[in-house]
């Protein structure tokens, strides 16, 4: 059996995961099964719930919209949690659910939204970027979910900062060379991803940064980005430098 099922449905459940176990549907979930993609009962379908792996499931009908989840056998193991912290100024809504979507599908393991002086969304719906982040790993065979924390101030994350974490700052100022060298000299510790909002970060903030020692400022080249896509090239440039594979 290949390490990726395309084909097969994924679902998120919050529910323990073992085999024989019977993971009663919401009415949302049961909706989306039965009436959406029109499952019938006996049809086989791949569930998780960002722990206990992958698990292939077979839906049995309790009602005419209605259903659970006999759970049969495990298909993959949970593979260790990303050590990524991604941290964000938030965006308007539709361009932050993509940025969202993106740093799950990139292997982010913690979303992390920050406010900073030049912050145009000052609010942040926790329930929505976390449907979107399950959203992400249920088409991408993805198995861990990000954790989806409150919005800080920016002095508050970084006067809080590990110190043995590294925080690689995407930043238009910063000099334009190539980022690979340095970042490659991160692999294997933990990390932060810093992407500020549009119209970039102010004076103090850029003093504020430069005076931490895990900070490791890189430029994304000399283009100016969106930054909903300076996130997905900051990504990318780490994955490439610093990549899980």
């Amino acid at each position: 059996m290949p390490v990726h099922d395309f084909k097969s449905q994924r679902l998120f459940v919050d529910a323990p995961m073992a085999s024989g176990a019977a993971v009663e549907l919401d009415r949302g979930q049961a909706h989306y099964l039965i009436s959406v993609l029109r499952m019938k009962d006996g049809a086989g379908i791949r569930v998780f719930n960002g722990r206990d792996g992958e698990w292939q499931a077979v839906l049995s009908m309790t009602g005419r919209k209605s259903g659970a989840l006999q759970l049969v056998e495990q298909t993959r193991p949970q593979p260790p949690a990303a050590d990524l912290v991604y941290c964000f100024a938030p965006l308007k809504q539709a361009r932050l659910d993509y940025m969202v979507q993106k740093a799950v599908e990139m292997g982010a393991g913690a979303l992390q939204p920050v406010l900073t002086q030049y912050t145009q969304n000052q609010r942040i719906n926790l329930e929505r970027m976390r449907a979107n982040a399950i959203e992400a790993a249920e088409q991408c065979s993805i198995l861990s979910v990000p954790e989806c924390r409150e919005a800080v101030p920016l002095d508050a994350l970084l006067s809080g900062w590990e110190k043995d974490r590294a925080l690689i700052v995407a930043d238009e100022a910063a000099e334009e060379n190539n980022p690979l060298a340095p970042l490659a000299r991160l692999r294997g510790r933990p990390l932060g991803l810093l992407i500020g909002p549009e119209g970039g970060f102010s004076g103090s903030e850029r003093e504020t940064i430069a005076a931490m020692a895990q900070a490791v400022t890189i430029s994304l080249g000399p283009r100016i980005l969106r930054a909903d896509t300076a996130a997905v090239a900051a990504l990318t440039v780490l994955q490439a430098a610093c990549g899980d594979w």
